[in-house]
């Protein structure tokens, strides 16, 4: 047992010296470097903006400032990193996020940090962010709690 303990530390530590460095306090970790903005693509700190206020019933909803309103039902190109909703290698159904996951059960990020993304073909699974472009959808009150949809959306060659 003590052998087995003694192992795991030592593969934590090994693996710590070749993570990325370390994200600042109010980004969650990962693996990959943060995306920096790139021209005609929607920046994540702009998503970002979004907040959380209380609604009647006690309910949690999205507000949104209105450069992130002039979005709805635009045609957007985003860029992120793919976390599968499904197994296997191709995924027509996933989420994009701002950053890489860290755990294969955790969200990366909040719902300002996370696309939904329902794409017209299905897209190869990888580790490496890519840009997706297709119809944005600012959401008003999704069940899900997601504050973004992207629909009919297909992956940008790069």
């Amino acid at each position: 047992m003590l052998k087995i303990m003694l192992l795991s530390v030592g593969l934590l530590l090994a693996g710590s010296a070749c993570a990325a460095p370390a994200a600042p306090a109010d980004e969650p970790p990962s693996f990959f470097a943060p995306l920096t903005d790139l021209p005609g693509v929607v920046s994540w700190k702009l998503l970002g903006k979004a907040t959380t206020v209380k609604a009647k019933k006690g309910r949690m909803v999205p507000k949104y400032t209105p450069e992130i309103s002039a979005l709805d039902n635009t045609d957007v190109k985003v860029q992120g990193f793919m976390m599968p909703l499904e197994p296997g290698q191709k995924q027509k159904h996933f989420l994009l996020t701002v950053t890489s996951a860290s755990c294969p059960f955790c969200l990366p990020a909040g719902p300002e940090g996370v696309v939904e993304i329902k794409s017209r073909t299905p897209v190869k699974f990888s580790y490496a962010p890519f840009i997706v472009q297709g119809k944005l959808k600012v959401l008003a009150s999704d069940p899900m709690g997601l504050y973004y949809r992207m629909t009919d959306a297909a992956v940008v060659p790069q």
